[in-house]
């Protein structure tokens, strides 16, 4: 069997393979992709393999996206640390999944179902838009960020948010007053938080707000340049992968 592990943890892609070699040496793992775009590229050129395991949260954005843009018919086990909820749509939808952190009994009983609905997933392509729903039932998004400068607290509409941005390890916050402040959260975490109407996450290190897009300009490699005010410190380009996904979402 050949697999192909989509996922940005490091350490998370070694301990699977590490239990996928126990479980059967027999078993190769031919790729490991950690974003959306490099496994839309790879998948596109590359789909002589039998299982993906995709994470669901990926450094770009969240794995569902793959499938806008390449039609997948093989097998995928998610990795996840989604709730109960989620879990059970995924029974119900008969797609597998596998709880963070992954336990090698797990993996067999996964391995097990798919042996078993092997003729059921033969040729039929993963429907996106039915699990994005499934991850947001009756979604409710912040509001509010609280923040602390100095000894103070103070919290932050998010209608003035322009857009947040990752130096490093840190997180910031920009307001349409160009004044700019940490929050406690990761992007990934930001991005399921932040109503998707209003917020783009359109690079690894940013996500803007549709009321921050200044202008749009069309670049090199067939991305785009987003000019955002206040202006950031570093180009905000949307990779091709997301153009289109971007142009949709601002004309929206």
């Amino acid at each position: 069997m050949k697999v192909v592990i989509i996922e940005d943890e490091p350490f998370a892609r070694l301990e699977l393979k590490r239990i996928l070699k126990n479980i059967n040496p027999n078993i190769t793992v031919v790729k490991e992709i950690d974003s959306v775009q490099d496994a839309v590229e790879w998948i596109s050129d590359n789909q002589n393999f039998d299982l993906i395991f995709l994470d669901i949260q990926l450094a770009d954005g969240l794995s569902f996206e793959i499938f806008d843009h390449v039609k997948i018919t093989i097998p995928v086990i998610f990795t996840t640390a989604f709730d109960e909820y989620a879990i059970k749509a995924f029974q119900l939808n008969s797609i597998d999944y596998l709880l963070k952190p992954i336990e090698e009994k797990a993996l067999i009983n996964a391995f097990s179902k798919l042996e078993n609905l092997k003729n059921v997933l033969t040729n039929q392509a993963i429907d996106t838009h039915k699990l994005k729903e499934l991850f947001q039932p009756n979604k409710t998004y912040k509001t509010r960020f609280l923040t602390k400068i100095g000894d103070q607290y103070k919290f932050i509409p998010v209608a003035d948010v322009a857009y947040f941005y990752a130096d490093r390890n840190t997180i910031y916050l920009v307001n349409h007053q160009n004044q700019k402040s940490i929050v406690d959260f990761r992007l990934d975490e930001l991005e399921s938080q932040l109503d998707p109407k209003n917020f783009f996450r359109a690079t690894r290190s940013h996500i803007i707000s549709i009321q921050s897009i200044k202008k749009v300009h069309k670049h090199f490699n067939s991305r785009l340049l987003v000019e955002l005010n206040p202006k950031t410190e570093e180009e905000v380009l949307v990779s091709r992968v997301k153009v289109d996904e971007f142009l949709s979402w601002i004309d929206s």
